[in-house]
């Protein structure tokens, strides 16, 4: 049986996955039934996509060393021949008419549960008895399988634009768009071994002056913050930063993108600007009600997607850049100048690297906290960064499976120790679809946040479009000044020179 090696990434979330940890990322799709469907439609529609449907790759594919130990040592894929689609696609209903409140449980305690390591490392939920004759489909794959922009992309190909489109394959037949050649798929041989090795030290050394580079301007940061880059490790512990157990919760938000997109151009920000804002003023406010604001700002790890734009491979393909979110502001416009400051920096110094150079870059600045969650002191140590945020950028265009048509897709990510939130954005058909997924035991009440974002977003409209001076919303479209030096402890100067600290588990990819 052939064996293809997995990549140093990719292997990476096999590495620190445990019980509480589990390391695999969801998507959670909403349908509307078509004019006339019938009671047996979903019935009717799992049968056919069970039948005599051939698993493409990625689907096909299992880990060749299920073991703990195998999956650390020794990590790559095989072809499973007989896989059990009856295992693998489930059908669940809710009381009818059930809500999105009750869905959202359902698929909390779907995404709680690990994935099965002797089999391929995937599952797919079709949902029905959705209030207003709609159903849901939740399917959830290991990260170490697939990212959040190939897994948009995967999905993506599943669905046609024309409503009147049946007999489709299901999304288990469909393979990701032929990848240009990767020295990481080669059978594994001394040869090729040997080849890998020289091209990966020749890479080294000439991206080493480039990350030497970078990262001393990293390390500088934390003596200097009034130069606007935000340096990991100079976050403050918050409740986000705990341990977690294996249960998770997952809440959902959705907005018009239209209305994102004014507040961008008034402010003259970033639309990802703008979700970092909304962001922050909802975090800002859930602290402050449980009396656990630092007195620090919190920061965000931004998930970047470095994947040229004819690759569609399936494996993981980020780096990343942390921003400021300015949560110690009370001054909502301040708070936005402040974000915006951040993310420029943060861009500016992400570009001066070669993007050959950035899979490294990325790799240091992981590698203290996958080592601290494989050594079980994950959550104990301050964080590399407080909470990650996502946008991954999705289809702009109404979508359709058997004449049902998509209406909404929400990402539902992974969390770890030091990590306790993740909030991803998906972008589809107009509008931008938010999704937190946390731990149910160290953030309750999460779902909270979901809500807040809405008052952030609508107290920003008011001070854009209405509330706020011409001059205010003019001074906003400048650079902002820089931000005021704040002053680090030891320990932040330390941990970034290598001492300790983790990092939060990132997925997905930064849109635009």
């Amino acid at each position: 049986m052939t064996m293809k090696r997995m990549g140093t990434l990719d292997a990476s979330w096999l590495a620190v996955e445990s019980d509480d940890t589990p390391m695999h990322v969801g998507n959670m799709q909403i349908f509307s039934l078509p004019e006339g469907a019938g009671d047996t439609f979903l019935r009717d529609m799992l049968a056919r996509m069970k039948a005599d449907f051939k698993v493409a790759p990625p689907w096909c594919n299992k880990l060749a060393h299920p073991s703990l130990l195998g999956r650390v040592v020794a990590p790559g894929w095989v072809v499973d021949e007989q896989i059990d689609l009856d295992y693998h696609v489930r059908h669940s209903a809710l009381p009818s008419p059930g809500s999105e409140r009750e869905l959202g449980i359902l698929v909390s305690r779907l995404h709680s549960n690990p994935l099965d390591f002797k089999r391929p490392l995937w599952e797919c939920h079709i949902i029905e008895g959705l209030e207003n004759n709609r159903f849901a489909l939740y399917t959830k794959m290991h990260h170490c399988v697939i990212d959040g922009i190939s897994g948009v992309r995967l999905l993506q190909r599943v669905l046609t634009t024309d409503p009147s489109e049946t007999n489709m394959l299901p999304p288990w037949s469909v393979r990701p768009e032929r990848t240009r050649g990767s020295k990481t798929d080669r059978e594994p041989s001394m040869p090729a071994a040997f080849s890998q090795a020289l091209d990966a030290l020749k890479l080294q050394a000439d991206m080493a002056p480039r990350l030497a580079s970078a990262l001393t301007r990293v390390v500088k940061s934390v003596r200097h913050p009034e130069n606007g880059l935000t340096a990991p490790f100079s976050g403050p512990n918050s409740v986000l930063n705990r341990r977690v157990t294996g249960q998770r919760r997952f809440a959902t938000q959705h907005y018009q993108l239209s209305r994102l997109k004014k507040l961008s151009k008034n402010s003259g920000s970033s639309l990802n600007d703008i979700v970092l804002y909304l962001c922050g003023t909802a975090l800002r406010r859930f602290l402050i009600e449980q009396n656990n604001l630092p007195d620090e700002p919190l920061t965000a790890g931004i998930p970047v997607n470095i994947r040229p734009a004819d690759d569609t491979g399936t494996g993981t393909a980020i780096s990343f850049m942390i921003a400021n979110l300015a949560t110690d502001v009370a001054d909502p416009m301040s708070r936005l100048e402040a974000i915006r400051y951040s993310t420029v920096q943060a861009k500016e110094h992400l570009q001066k690297l070669p993007r050959a150079a950035l899979n490294q870059y990325t790799m240091l600045l992981m590698s203290p906290y996958i080592l601290q969650l494989m050594s079980g002191l994950g959550g104990r140590m301050r964080p590399v960064f407080n909470v990650t945020i996502s946008n991954v950028p999705g289809p702009e265009q109404a979508l359709y499976y058997e004449g049902a048509k998509l209406e909404a897709m929400y990402p539902v990510s992974l969390i770890a120790h030091g990590g306790a939130l993740n909030i991803t954005c998906l972008s589809y058909d107009g509008s931008l679809n938010f999704g937190f997924t946390g731990c149910r035991d160290t953030l309750p009440s999460m779902q909270k946040l979901a809500v807040y974002t809405g008052e952030a977003l609508e107290e920003l409209e008011v001070l854009l479009n209405g509330g706020a001076t011409a001059s205010r919303r003019s001074a906003m479209k400048r650079t902002p000044v820089k931000a005021a030096p704040r002053k680090r402890s030891v320990r932040a100067i330390k941990a970034i020179k290598g001492v300790g600290g983790p990092a939060n588990g990132a997925v997905g990819k930064r849109g635009k």
